[in-house]
Parts: C-alpha cells; sequence; structure tokens
C-alpha cells in the first residue's frame, strides 16, 4: 500500500509522563509495514523523560510530529484527553482517510494497520474498529472484556467520513462510550476484531492511570451516569465486572461511582435522544443476557 492509496492514515497520541512504555509504542509505530502519513503526538505538559524520548523519535521517523502544550498541573481525565486530541488533529495540514486516537502504553504487531484495513476494505459501512486488547498478567496474557460490536479506546481507528458524521469525539469523560453509541445510531458499524495479528498489548491495567485502580472504578461509574446509562444495566455491569480486577470489590465501585452521580444530581450528556437510544439497547442487551444470548 502506498501514501496515495484510500488508506492515508492520521493518528494522534495525547501523553503525559509516560516514560515508561512510550519508547516500547513507538517501536511498534516505526515497524509498521504500511505507516500512517502523519502521527502527531501531543505532549499535554509532561515532567518526566518524555519530552527528550519523543524528541529523539522525531529526528529519525519523518512522519512523527510533536506538539507541546502547557503544563496545567494535573491530568485532566476524559475531556484533557480529547481536548488533546483536536488540538493535535487542528495541525495537521495534509489529506487522509482514516483518523485514529491512540495511547502510548501499547504494542502490536508491525502488520497492524496493513491488516486492519482488510476489514474496512470489506466492509463499508464499518465506521471504526480495533483488535481485542490483552494485558500481561502471570507470564502470559489476559484478554479484557470487550463486546465484539465496541471498539478499544486505546487504538480507535476511525473511517474519517464517518468520524465527522457523528461529529468526532465529545470533550467528556465518556467519550469512548458516545462515539460508539453515536455511530450505532447511524447506522453504521463498529468492531473489535479477534485477529491474532490485530492483538494490542495493554501494558497498564485499564482505568489505573490517575490514581489507582479503585479510583478509576468508581470513575467509570460517575462517567456511566454521565453518559445515560440506566440502573438496571449499571448494576448488572458492576455484578459482571466482579470477575475482573479488582475481583469483586471493582464492580462494586462501578456502581457505587453511579450511585453517588445520582445522589449528588451530577450532570447528564446534554442529547435526550441520545439518552433514550442508549437506554434501548442497553435493555434489549439485558433481554439478551435473560434469554442465554448475550453477546461476546
Amino acid at each position: 500500500m502506498s501514501e496515495t492509496s484510500t488508506h492515508r492514515t492520521v493518528i494522534i497520541s495525547p501523553v503525559r509522563d509516560e516514560e515508561r512504555t512510550l519508547e516500547r509504542t513507538i517501536y511498534c509505530m516505526e515497524r509498521q509495514t504500511h505507516p500512517p502519513v502523519r502521527w502527531v503526538v501531543v505532549d499535554d505538559g509532561s515532567s518526566d523523560g518524555t519530552p527528550d524520548i519523543l524528541a529523539s523519535a522525531q529526528e529519525r521517523i519523518p512522519w512523527l510530529r510533536v506538539v507541546q502544550r502547557p503544563d496545567r498541573g494535573f491530568r485532566k481525565l476524559g475531556g484533557g484527553v480529547i481536548d488533546a486530541f483536536w488540538d493535535g488533529l487542528d495541525t495537521v495540514d495534509i489529506d487522509y482517510d482514516y483518523v485514529a486516537k491512540m495511547d502510548v502504553d501499547l504494542e502490536f504487531s508491525d502488520r497492524y494497520l496493513e491488516k486492519i484495513f482488510g476489514y474496512f476494505d470489506a466492509d463499508p459501512n464499518l465506521a471504526a474498529a480495533s483488535g481485542k486488547v490483552f494485558r500481561p498478567e502471570g507470564g502470559g496474557f489476559v484478554e479484557e472484556f470487550l463486546i465484539d460490536e465496541m471498539v478499544a479506546g486505546q487504538f480507535k481507528l476511525y473511517r474519517r467520513a464517518c468520524f465527522e458524521k457523528i461529529g468526532g469525539f465529545v470533550r467528556e469523560i465518556m467519550w469512548d462510550g458516545i462515539d460508539f453509541h453515536k455511530s450505532r445510531m447511524s447506522g453504521y458499524r463498529t468492531r473489535s476484531i479477534d485477529d491474532d495479528e490485530l492483538r494490542i498489548i495493554h501494558l497498564r491495567l485499564m482505568g489505573s492511570s490517575d490514581r489507582g485502580i479503585y479510583e478509576g472504578r468508581l470513575r467509570w461509574g460517575r462517567g456511566q451516569y454521565f453518559m445515560g446509562t440506566s440502573l438496571p444495566y449499571i448494576v448488572a455491569s458492576g455484578i459482571f465486572r466482579m470477575r475482573e480486577k479488582p475481583y469483586v470489590v471493582g464492580g462494586g465501585l462501578i456502581v457505587a461511582g453511579y450511585l453517588e452521580a445520582a445522589l449528588k444530581r451530577h450532570r447528564r450528556f446534554d442529547d435526550p435522544d441520545f439518552r433514550r437510544g442508549l437506554r434501548e439497547w442497553q435493555w434489549e442487551r439485558l433481554r439478551g443476557v435473560a434469554r442465554g444470548k448475550g453477546a461476546r
């Protein structure tokens, strides 16, 4: 595939204090058999060795650009990541067909981009896709649960036309759930694909990047309340997530975060039609589980 093909890709990576894993992700990107036409890494105020690693990489990778943002003094979750994403996308001055938001605590195969475009080519209605996500554990790898309809937030690759039609990512904590449901409500398909060459190795436990995994699970529940999730669905989800680390307590904290937000009357995503469509989907999934037809 050449840069003049219909697979011209721009990847945006917001980063902050990522020196522990950054070089491993750079290594994977540098070895892609179908590299992006632009990889924009937005340094959101790092105070560790991240800027030095990026400066060294930029000297040898012609399609890498580094954008510096001032340090706000703290990691702003959800909306902060997407603020940085949009700042990076605003710097792109070349044409492209696909756009991705990618974290830098990942490892993936040399053929990741080349292989995933085969799935896009086979399905013109496919808006976004990723591989399945695994984390290192006990000398092996454990899959992070993700239904087949959803795309991994760690590496979201979108067809540009579809991304623009749904309005892109919202600057909110649940951006990576809202975009999926907007795509679905717009008639598109999204997928996380079970393919060995599309495995994404997540080098950090999901939700543990700020103040630890317990706060991450509470934050998850608050985010679900913001998005518009129904109480029965969050209870079912919390029970299901009890089988994941941190075992039992993690699922309980998701429900606790949701109830806290409900009792304090936190704001909700300001789109009643979206929230209505979300709950209809959730009720259908709950009915499917009750009938023994829960989807992967």
